[in-house]
């Protein structure tokens, strides 16, 4: 792909999306020993970055035809936001076909954009089918989320954005799932500044671009399993895995821990709701899964649509896994004064107990005996770690639980 490319799509969505900030953060350039900023496209209309490649996409449609057809689209979150948002936009009618499991507010986000949404399947792989099929029977036109020229390019106008905004950046850290993102920003910034080092992260459990990339040659998974479901794809397109062959420098995972231990620390520290695909790449930076010491480097933060119901969910997974909150069950008489005593432990060094489960019936059980299950939060790991030692201290003997 040429760069006039990418800056014909920059000049097809001025004045129709946000130019999002690309912010610097004292907090995380300490956490990762870089000078770290961020690409906040959690801001950018529909709450993600797919609206750039939806709408240059629709355009190039409208150039080559005098009526715009019926658009059609299959996805189960941001890529069915950017496709409605986009079509409303230019003018154009469309329908975007979602799998049954879709929760309800990403279904109602997508019908206020003006879209018709038609729930076909139990995953997107079925819904891909369906929507192919509607789409070749009212003679529409399919706007893929990913593996097409036209969204490539729209996805890329980021690189163009974070080269003007700073011009001295060394990494550009990008999520990947299907590629269409990485595979636009790499091209383009290659073109302008190759010294410029593109690193793409994927969820560990969702892992077919990192291999295709390894191995040279498209890979698919069987199965994906990450809360990072905006980057949970089992097949990569053709066009996006020989783009990041050829233009991206480094692949790396990063685990579901990792990914809700960042959501965490972006709600924290810089107030911002960020979804699990969009995290991946702060996540990769402050896990130091690239070397970034010294660099200035950016991380894109790809899109902020988190259900709601999810949130606390992880939430809770974040705080677990930086040593916050804490699962784990002891043994101890069931007997009056037993649980004031253990307790007293727990007050004495200073954690808070959230949940208490008190179990007489399990069959593993002495006769006069009770199992303990508590969760409880911490100022730290090693404030969990010392808890742990006064209760062992005390008699109790700790079982750590996930």
């Amino acid at each position: 792909m040429k760069l006039r490319e990418f800056e014909l799509a920059a000049a097809n969505l001025k004045g129709v999306i946000h130019k999002t900030p690309v912010n610097s953060s004292r907090t995380f350039s300490e956490m990762s020993g870089a000078e770290l900023f961020l690409k906040c496209e959690n801001l950018q209309k529909t709450g993600s970055f797919k609206v750039r490649g939806a709408y240059n996409k629709i355009a190039a449609v409208a150039r080559e035809s005098e009526n715009i057809p019926m658009l059609f689209a299959s996805s189960a979150g941001n890529h069915a936001q950017g496709v409605a948002y986009a079509a409303r936009a230019m003018g154009a009618k469309s329908t975007i076909v979602m799998p049954r499991t879709t929760p309800i507010a990403k279904i109602s986000a997508t019908e206020g954009y003006g879209a018709v949404v038609v729930l076909a399947g139990d995953c997107y792989d079925e819904a891909y089918q369906h929507a192919k099929k509607l789409c070749e029977e009212q003679d529409g036109c399919f706007i893929h989320p990913f593996d097409d020229p036209d969204v490539i390019a729209g996805q890329g106008t980021i690189s163009l954005e974070i080269l003007q905004a700073l011009p001295t950046v060394d990494a550009i850290l990008v999520p990947v799932g299907g590629g269409g993102l990485l595979a636009g920003m790499a091209a383009c910034v290659k073109q302008i500044n190759p010294r410029v080092r593109v690193i793409g992260v994927q969820a560990s459990g969702a892992d077919a671009m990192v291999k295709s990339f390894c191995t040279k040659k498209d890979v698919c998974t069987d199965a994906v399993s990450t809360i990072a479901d905006g980057i949970a794809v089992k097949k990569p397109g053709v066009l996006t895995s020989q783009l990041i062959r050829e233009h991206v420098d480094e692949m790396v995972t990063v685990t579901d821990d990792e990914i809700a231990s960042t959501i965490l620390l972006l709600l924290e520290r810089t107030k911002m709701v960020v979804e699990p695909a969009g995290a991946a790449a702060l996540a990769a930076a402050l896990g130091h899964d690239v070397e970034l010491s010294g660099k200035r480097a950016v991380c894109v933060l790809s899109g902020g649509n988190i259900d709601v119901g999810f949130i606390h969910k992880v939430v809770e997974k974040g705080l677990v896994t930086r040593g916050r909150q804490m699962k784990f069950q002891t043994v101890m008489p069931d007997i009056p004064g037993s649980l004031y005593r253990f307790s007293e432990v727990m007050v004495k060094c200073g954690a808070n107990i959230i949940m208490v489960q008190h179990d007489r019936l399990s069959t593993n059980l002495a006769i006069g005996d009770a199992i303990l299950h508590v969760a409880c939060e911490v100022t730290s790991r090693e404030h969990g770690q010392e808890l742990i030692r006064q209760l062992e201290a005390a008699g109790y003997r700790i079982v750590m639980e996930s």
